[in-house]
């Protein structure tokens, strides 16, 4: 039998699968395609690491690792939810909640010691951050928004916050002594192992990571981010938002760039609290409050520490002494230094973007910002869209085209802090990159606290990557350009890759091109406004980057994008779009039995699926079904179906319902395939015949608490029940076996 693997997340996406699964299961079966599960949630791979320590009944296989073995294969079919990547709060977070279930598994070390915690902090590094798409994603990205969306956007225009030319929100980058201008870059001329090294002010070597295996024709960087540089750059930024009556805020990714971004917000929150830490800083980390995790985690451990209410004092002195700060939840007082992961800057930046430029201040009102995104690789293309609004106005969802991406990310394509080849610098001297003869093949001069990493692409991403932009340039007939800056020195390696390998295909009548990030952006953004389409073709910061600027200026949200990762080995990943709201969404239904996760993704991506399915393994039925429920989901957008926003409106339990109406009515009137459209008949009048009671079930249980047994791993029988509320509705999916 044919099979579909969808993943088990977290969050909003893992109870949005308690629901819409079913439905799928049903639905697929009449084709003779199966429909499996795999647990990837952040508990479900917290568990797969233990299981010498857990009982029978409690051990999980490694269902990432096979995941990964499988999206080698040809007959891989996998669509992929929003999973969390976990900074070390969220890992805490998840090992205490399972712990409390029953689970024997050892705290998190912070500052292993003994040969025991070091490789229980080892288990724990596999889980921690971007751990997940690394290993999932053996092709590049084909993101884009359906033409459904693009046409229901443009006719129900989502609401853009107004831009004065007198804006004062701007972008505070580094510029210099940062991971884009120490960067040194090579190409392999021959398969090799490598070593990175750090030679002592002594002489003495100390090896920080060796046996890195890489391939003839792959591009290797190193860089490094000066600590001391940092420190004094945030001090003028704390400084120049408090003289320009602007908010402070800072904007990471703490959870994809797990090793490196920690440790910059860290600085973020000495820099802003620096007479804190002046007096403070060493009882503070001898009671083993890191600035690392955030303002919140440190006032929640002060109750514990010797004197913690005059630090405390200390604390409350600085916020109200230093510049605003840019607020996630004003009612609650979290602030953008609270939580390293609350603020992700491909969510956050977006959103600023399309809000007038303004994010919200202690009093619940919005006001402009100084948005500090120290490593200047990419800031320039946040500060080329806002000068683009305050210069020509709000962007306008009607009119405006579309920025469609080909992202470079297969075979753990790699750009960011988030793997084993990032450290923080522990004493002056050298860090060196050798090959197998001990050779320097690029070093570094660091100091005491230096952020260094190294990053590796593989030739064969790289060529696949080339191959997909000409395929997808010619398929739409839309102009692609190349995200590169040839001042990086990874860049300028990949252009000349790019040159060479563009000459492979034929490229006659295409319009492809190269400009440097902030470059692409503006040109970008002048077709946008002309209502034209333009392809951004880029490395996987920006593929993660413009896959949530674009479809947010556009579209409202990014997880109504269509997100298809044509495997190398000809298999298919299918994405179903962001989660950034996720957490929000789950303590709603919680408090109020109100889920307001849009699925949309998941009818795109569970589309795309069925119809590569159709084409390997020659099903017709798989096919009609990916056509019925492309004209479904269009359905759905006209009608309206998505969640609402508030309760005594469906929600995505209700979405579900209606998605599963239009689908069935759809097979059952399509002419390919009678047995089929007299399977689906029946079900199709049930569903319009009782349409208004299994609302009113679906709605009934609103507006209480709801029982999910655990956030970051539910009781899957409670979950079910509260997921699957309609017993009407339940019963007529299974009546279509």
């Amino acid at each position: 039998m044919a099979k579909i693997i969808y993943t088990q997340t977290d969050e909003a996406p893992l109870l949005a699968t308690y629901s819409f699964l079913p439905i799928i299961a049903a639905y697929a079966k009449t084709a003779g395609v199966e429909v499996e599960t795999r647990d990837i949630s952040l508990a479900g791979r917290v568990i797969a690491q233990f299981p010498d320590r857990l009982t029978e009944e409690q051990r999980l296989e490694d269902a990432l690792a096979e995941l990964g073995e499988l999206a080698t294969q040809p007959e891989a079919n996998i669509i992929k939810l929003p999973n969390i990547s976990a900074s070390i709060p969220q890992l805490k977070a998840t090992i205490a909640e399972l712990q409390s279930q029953g689970y024997d598994l050892p705290a998190y070390p912070e500052n292993p010691q003994t040969d025991e915690e070091r490789e229980v902090r080892a288990r724990y590094d596999k889980v921690k951050g971007s751990a997940v798409n690394p290993v999932l994603r053996e092709g590049n990205s084909d993101r884009r928004a359906p033409a459904a969306v693009k046409n229901y956007a443009r006719s129900h225009p989502h609401s853009m916050g107004a831009w004065s030319s007198e804006s004062r929100t701007n972008v505070a980058t580094m510029g210099h002594d940062d991971f884009f201008s120490n960067e040194l870059s090579v190409v392999m001329p021959a398969d090799d192992t490598l070593s990175i090294v750090h030679v002592g002010a002594d002489g003495n070597d100390t090896v920080l990571k060796e046996g890195l295996q890489v391939l003839e024709g792959e591009v290797i960087d190193g860089t490094f981010m000066s600590a001391a540089r940092l420190d004094e750059f945030l001090e003028a930024q704390v400084a120049r938002a408090k003289a320009d009556g602007v908010l402070f805020s800072a904007h990471l990714k703490a959870t994809m760039m797990k090793v490196s971004d920690p440790i910059i917000f860290g600085h973020v929150v000495r820099a802003y609290f620096a007479d804190v830490f002046a007096q403070y800083g060493e009882q503070l980390a001898a009671a083993g409050l890191s600035a690392n995790d955030g303002l919140g985690a440190i006032l929640a451990g002060l109750d514990q520490v010797d004197g913690g209410a005059e630090i405390k004092a200390a604390f409350e002195k600085g916020l109200a002494e230093g510049p605003a700060l840019a607020m996630v939840d004003s009612d609650r007082g979290i602030t953008n230094l609270h939580v390293p992961s609350d603020v992700i800057i491909d969510a956050s930046m977006p959103a600023m973007i399309r809000t007038s430029g303004q994010m919200w201040n202690a009093e619940g009102e919005q006001q402009d910002t100084l948005a500090v995104i120290p490593d200047s690789s990419y800031a320039g293309v946040y500060q080329a869209a806002i000068d683009d609004c305050r210069t020509h106005g709000a962007l306008d969802p009607s009119t405006m085209g579309s920025v469609p991406n080909v992202g470079l990310m297969a075979k753990a394509a790699e750009e960011y802090g988030s793997h084993d080849k990032t450290f923080e610098i522990p004493a002056a001297g050298t860090v060196e990159v050798r090959n197998a003869a001990g050779e320097v093949l690029m070093s570094h001069e660091v100091e005491a606290g230096d952020i260094w990493r190294a990053c590796q692409t593989k030739d064969a991403s790289i060529r696949d990557w080339v191959k997909l932009a000409v395929t997808r340039a010619r398929a739409s007939e839309t102009p692609a350009v190349f995200w590169l800056d040839e001042n990086r020195a990874h860049d300028a390696n990949l252009i000349a890759l790019v040159t060479d390998y563009l000459k492979e295909h034929d490229t006659d009548g295409l319009d492809i091109s190269v400009m440097a990030p902030a470059e692409a952006t503006t040109f970008s953004l002048e077709r946008i406004r002309k209502g034209q389409d333009t392809i951004s073709v880029t490395g996987n910061v920006l593929r993660d980057y413009n896959t949530d600027l674009f479809p947010i200026l556009e579209l409202g949200t990014s997880a109504k994008m269509l997100s298809i990762v044509p495997l190398m080995n000809g298999g298919g990943l299918f994405e179903t779009g962001a989660g950034g709201s996720a957490p929000k969404h789950v303590q709603q239904l919680v408090k109020e039995d109100y889920l307001r996760w849009d699925s949309l993704g998941e009818f795109f991506a569970l589309a795309a699926s069925l119809e590569h399915l159709a084409g390997y393994d020659d099903n017709a039925r798989a096919r009609i079904l990916g056509d019925t429920l492309d004209k479904a989901t269009e359905t759905f957008l006209n009608e309206d179906r998505s969640p609402g926003r508030k309760l005594g409106t469906i929600d995505n339990r209700g979405s579900h319902f209606y998605l599963a109406l239009y689908w069935a009515e759809e097979l059952a009137k399509q002419t390919e395939d009678a047995e089929l459209a007299s399977a689906f008949a029946a079900l199709a009048t049930s569903l319009r015949e009782n349409e208004q009671t299994i609302v009113d079930e679906l709605l009934a249980v609103q507006g209480k608490p709801a029982d999910i047994g655990g956030y970051f791993r539910p009781d899957a029988e409670k979950a079910t029940a509260v997921m699957r509320p309609s017993a009407t509705f339940n019963e007529a999916i299974a009546s279509l076996g």
